[in-house]
């Protein structure tokens, strides 16, 4: 089945988006800012692989005996890891990172670093969450294995979707368990039948054989190399792997999750030509939300993906930027009547989304099965 396109009507609407982009252009011509990175961001991105390797360089040197200190330090590169995909690769694979496509294209490959696929990432994230986002059949972020998990109240309503705020937090701890071993390769196949891989400018053989040597570099040095170097069961660092997955795969659908499965967010479906009734920019912020804008701490952590609404509006600019830009859009959305949803913590988001999960899983537009 050959992908196909939806298009965003409500051209009376563009006037919000219009504004908002030139008071955006004039945020960083008068105060004479790149929209790239910035010295912070780069040191952020030094600082993110140091966390994620150096704890890997202590688990290899073998001057660490204690299992227990063994699994902390795995555990520090779940946090490592997951940082490096939230703060580096996922805006060099947006092309925000720098104004140099050849080091966007390298610091993307860091997704292969962590297990994942640059090119299924981009595809999955940039052209069908970024351009379609909460629509059903569209945006895969909500169109999950859907008997188990429901994040769309257009999707049809099992009876499991009862429990599913409570179980859906152990299948967000394996979520990345599931991309570097079978998800990717999953996707990879649904993308050639619908004819998305060719907007990557490569062919399926050549992106699967990319694919396999990557995935095979990934187990070698993360599993396979600790085992033939420590002095432990096959078992032991099994658990060790696991555990770095299971930590970067909450921390990252912690994040993501909470940002369009909420109560406040709608879920747009296209009429019978295949349009949606709104424009694209008032369709971001009718999806999209925001939370813990004064922490910066966290903000810094994750990559500023707190600041979705900023990130969906503005993708090709670096996420050091969006606290600056935070203020403009919300200020430009109040003008225009335009929703700015925004939690004021991160648990806060935490808890909306568990609520929001459990509304899915009791009411429905389908039939219960």
């Amino acid at each position: 089945m050959k992908f196909k396109k939806i298009q965003f009507e409500g051209r009376n609407q563009k006037e919000f988006f219009k504004t908002v982009r030139s008071r955006v252009d004039e945020y960083f011509k008068s105060n004479n800012l790149s929209r790239a990175a910035n010295t912070g961001m780069v040191m952020k991105t030094i600082f993110m692989l140091i966390l994620y390797f150096l704890p890997f360089a202590f688990i290899l040197s073998g001057v660490v005996s204690n299992y227990w200190i063994l699994l902390l330090l795995w555990a520090i590169m779940g946090i490592g890891g997951a940082g490096v995909g939230l703060s580096v690769m996922h805006d060099a694979n947006h092309g925000s990172y720098s104004k140099s496509k050849k080091v966007n294209k390298a610091l993307g490959y860091l997704a292969e670093l962590i297990g994942a696929s640059s090119l299924n990432w981009r595809i999955q994230h940039n052209v069908l969450h970024h351009t379609y986002t909460n629509i059903q059949g569209m945006d895969e972020d909500i169109d999950s294995v859907e008997w188990l998990l429901r994040f769309s109240p257009h999707s049809k309503l099992y009876k499991i979707h009862r429990l599913q705020h409570f179980y859906a937090w152990f299948l967000y701890g394996i979520m990345t368990i599931f991309w570097v071993t079978a998800r990717d390769f999953i996707q990879l196949a649904r993308y050639k039948k619908k004819g998305l891989i060719k907007r990557e400018r490569t062919t399926y053989t050549k992106a699967l054989i990319q694919l396999i040597a990557f995935k095979l570099l990934y187990y070698s040095y993360t599993f396979f190399l600790p085992l033939l170097v420590l002095d432990l069961a096959w078992w032991q660092v099994l658990i060790g792997f696991l555990l770095m997955h299971v930590i970067a795969s909450l921390i990252l659908t912690s994040i993501f999750q909470p940002a369009h499965v909420m109560e406040t967010s709608d879920f747009p479906l296209p009429n019978s030509e295949g349009k949606i009734e709104e424009y694209f920019a008032i369709h971001e912020m009718r999806t999209t939300t925001n939370f813990a804008p004064e922490s910066k701490l966290f903000s810094w952590y994750v990559g500023g993906l707190n600041f979705q609404i900023e990130h969906h509006l503005f993708p090709n600019i670096c996420h050091v930027h969006y606290r600056k830009l935070s203020p403009i859009v919300k200020r430009t959305a109040k003008e225009f009547g335009v929703p700015y949803n925004v939690q004021p913590s991160f648990f806060k988001a935490l808890v909306e989304h568990g609520k929001m999960l459990k509304r899915l899983g009791r009411v429905s537009v389908a039939s219960t099965v």
